[in-house]
């Protein structure tokens, strides 16, 4: 019979990957102390390391992010009622010359 997959904390990997950067113990030791897989200590190490660079950047890039999304958005307003405008004199002008619109 399987054994149920089991779901580790965010807490739980930080210590793990903390304990393989300091180097002190081996993978292998770190692994066998705490019931998982080498590998799991491996990538959680790795997905510490390359994500310790989010921790510093700006705080305020999401906003920078959201007033350039309200830019666009208010941009593709604009143009969506200058094609009504044009689509309506369109419609009017076709009416006066009679084709069918």
């Amino acid at each position: 019979m399987k054994k149920p997959r089991r779901n580790h904390s965010a807490q739980f990997k930080a210590r793990i990957a903390m304990e393989a950067l300091r180097g002190i113990k081996t993978v292998a030791e770190i692994a066998a102390e705490n019931n998982v897989h080498p590998t799991m200590v491996t990538r959680w190490k790795t997905e510490l390391t390359e994500g310790a660079a989010d921790l510093f950047e700006r705080k305020n890039a999401p906003d920078l992010e959201k007033r350039g999304l309200e830019k666009n958005c208010e941009r593709l307003e604009r143009k969506v009622g200058q094609l009504v405008i044009e689509k309506e004199w369109m419609e009017k002008k076709c009416v006066e010359l009679g084709i069918d619109p």
